[in-house]
């Protein structure tokens, strides 16, 4: 059974300018389910990661700063908006809904969180709405637990992964892979083990190709036991932040390639949705949508 974590705290309103974003969390779900894509047993509720968990990808100061609302801020300014409970508490939901998918894809070969994909966040610094890194704490939770001894994470948002490459930059049993836009945030990038920086403009033939070269590669070469795919929705041409000008069609054709890989190769995959911001929310939903029914097609 296709798995999903979504919880109301995910679509939690943010200061004014920062809300449009957060609709899209509350609308993917209930257009699956309008569509008959899911059912209501698909989706389930994470509750919040252990203290524990956290600290084996952040620093404890750091997370002792955000978790008592001290960060200053600057650094509150660095992330995007004001701290507050609920916006932490969000965020250690997001997370622990990514480790419970790392469960779910080991019984069902893959599980979605709705939201996730919080890659700017470093290990001891949060930026760009990120103040956890949800995957890179799943990855370090699977290899804690000896659930995984090999990790690749695929970042296909259109901002670097910046957060992801800075806590991996030293762990050689997570490969960090990032396709982005050269010239977009975070304008001072990390080295994940794999960039690939892509011009202004590019359009899905390139995209494809330039994937297409080198997924396969890093698969058989790092044979990882476990793969993480952000799909962010941010690499339309529609999207207002993303400088990249890929078709609906493309970004449906780049999922069903990484996720037809994953499945060909039987390696468990947890995807979170990542960024997506264009003017219309039709667009991001039905983006976002696109990723879970080439999953359906493929795992069920």
């Amino acid at each position: 059974m296709l798995k999903i974590a979504f919880d109301p705290i995910y679509a939690h309103p943010l200061p004014e300018g920062h809300r449009f974003p957060m609709l899209k969390y509350e609308l993917i779900p209930a257009q699956l389910l309008h569509e008959g894509v899911i059912s209501a047993e698909n989706i389930f509720s994470p509750k919040p990661v252990a203290e524990e968990v956290i600290l084996w990808t952040h620093d404890e100061n750091y997370w002792q700063q955000l978790r008592d609302l001290t960060l200053s801020a600057k650094e509150q300014r660095r992330i995007g908006f004001p701290l507050t409970k609920q916006l932490v508490e969000r965020e250690i939901r997001i997370a622990q809904g990514t480790i419970d998918g790392c469960h779910y894809a080991f019984e069902n070969g893959i599980a979605f969180n709705v939201a996730g994909g919080t890659h700017h966040a470093g290990s001891d610094w949060g930026e760009g709405f990120c103040m956890l890194n949800d995957q890179a704490i799943a990855a370090n939770y699977l290899l804690k637990t000896a659930l995984a001894k090999s990790v690749l994470i695929v970042d296909l948002d259109v901002h670097q992964g910046n957060g992801t490459a800075e806590i991996f930059e030293h762990q050689p049993d997570v490969f960090t892979f990032s396709m982005h836009g050269a010239n977009n945030f975070p304008y001072r990038k990390e080295k994940s083990d794999l960039d690939i920086p892509l011009p202004d403009g590019t359009e899905d033939d390139t995209y494809f190709s330039l994937l297409k070269e080198a997924l396969p590669k890093l698969i058989d070469q790092q044979k990882p036991d476990f793969v993480f795919y952000l799909a962010g929705a941010d690499v339309l041409l529609t999207d207002k932040l993303g400088k990249l000008a890929l078709s609906k069609e493309g970004c449906k054709a780049r999922d069903a390639f990484v996720l037809n890989l994953c499945h060909k190769n039987s390696i468990p995959v947890q995807v979170s949705m990542g960024g997506g911001y264009s003017p219309n929310i039709k667009d991001i939903v039905d983006a976002h949508c696109n990723t879970y029914k080439t999953a359906v097609e493929l795992y069920f």
